[in-house]
């Protein structure tokens, strides 16, 4: 098949999750074909099978705000004809599903049938699509996709509860490349972060508000008071300057290091011995899933589709959403002596055996020959 992605093209799970899909698809033999304003920051190889479309907008003096759903429709339209693409699978209802829905109205115009896969990640249900000014459209776009997948029970039961729908939504999970995460090097480097007798704690994400990053700080505050540990925070975001200062405040700036941005995640959870993911909400959890595919437990809130990653008490612990006292009781049962936590590192790696990206792909496949079907039988 020749499938057309849409996606942010950013560090978002949404778009790594988008990225990894189509280069797995590519090589299962399907032509692939990103369309959106940047290159995908995962995709760092194109081929004969994987090409990239950029959406250029227009600066005109007359929009106070440009455009871009208008842009990605008309850029959809000219793609799918001149490259006679297939399917159309677009990551997000907002923007992506409603200008899909466009260029679908368009092409049907000239004699074309596009069908249209939506994929919910999260906060174009829960944070954007609730809002009074949007949830009538995203409502729509979710309506008139011919097929539409969710990452989560959790995040399917949140749309069927916040917008009216009339379409089949099919849990569709975030996956891995388990064979990405297999540590090649036979030094991870460990004694750069940390003396042998400390344990290692890592928290990487966006840095934003809804991830509770003073809670992470103040668990491993309480944490490192019983056994010597270290702390690293890998991303950035508005919430990375005042955990700084809590770290200082609390006297414990040279335990933690801020890495920023890095493209070496895979290294950091080589040396990490514990991840934290205490976040007031997470419509999946891939963060948790990409520590436990490289064999470091997790503990998490218990909130959202978390616990669809997470088994509590087999690759870590679920608490309740700012419950820093349980998460530290949690965290020390796991790090206390060496059985353990070699217990739950192998119990990590078995459970992200599940969400196995050769496991899952095939089930895009299938909803991609349905969608085709019942759109050519119209």
């Amino acid at each position: 098949m020749r499938i057309g992605i849409v996606c942010y093209p950013t560090f978002g799970g949404s778009g790594v999750v988008a990225t990894e899909l189509g280069l797995e698809l590519s090589k299962r033999g399907h032509e692939i074909h990103f369309i959106t304003y940047s290159q995908p920051v995962r995709l760092d190889l194109l081929n004969h099978n994987v090409h990239f479309h950029e959406v250029n907008v227009p600066e005109y003096p007359l929009f106070h705000y440009q455009p871009y759903e208008l842009a990605l429709s008309s850029k959809l339209v000219d793609m799918v004809k001149l490259h006679k693409i297939d399917v159309l699978h677009v990551h997000y209802a907002i923007p992506h599903a409603y200008a899909a829905y466009m260029a679908k109205k368009m092409l049907h115009e000239e004699g074309v049938r596009l069908p249209i896969v939506t994929t919910l990640h999260g906060t174009d249900i829960t944070l954007v699509g609730s809002h009074p000014f949007y949830k009538t459209a995203v409502e729509f776009s979710i309506n008139k996709s011919d097929a539409v997948t969710s990452v989560s029970q959790s995040l399917k039961d949140d749309t069927l509860r916040l917008f009216n729908i009339t379409n089949n939504i099919q849990v569709v999970p975030n996956f891995i490349d388990l064979e990405r995460h297999e540590h090649h090097f036979t030094d991870c480097q460990r004694a750069m972060m940390a003396e042998d007798n400390e344990r290692i704690l890592t928290h990487i994400s966006n840095f934003r508000p809804v991830k509770r990053i003073e809670d992470i700080i103040r668990v491993f505050y309480n944490v490192q008071k019983e056994i010597p540990a270290k702390l690293m925070m890998v991303g950035d975001g508005p919430e990375k300057e005042p955990a700084e200062q809590l770290c200082l405040e609390l006297g414990i700036e040279d335990k933690v290091i801020f890495f920023g941005k890095s493209h070496e995640i895979d290294k950091i959870l080589c040396f990490s011995d514990l991840f934290l993911l205490p976040s007031e909400t997470e419509s999946f959890g891939l963060a948790a899933l990409e520590a436990m595919a490289s064999g470091v437990p997790v503990i998490s809130s218990n909130t959202g589709g978390i616990p669809e990653v997470n088994k509590h008490g087999v690759s870590g612990f679920l608490s309740n959403v700012g419950d820093i006292e349980d998460m530290t009781r949690n965290a020390l049962k796991i790090l206390r002596d060496d059985t353990t936590l070699d217990s739950y590192k192998i119990n990590s790696k078995s459970e992200a055996l599940n969400f196995d990206i050769h496991a899952i792909v095939p089930k895009y496949e299938a909803i991609y020959r349905q969608a085709l079907e019942s759109c050519l039988s119209i």
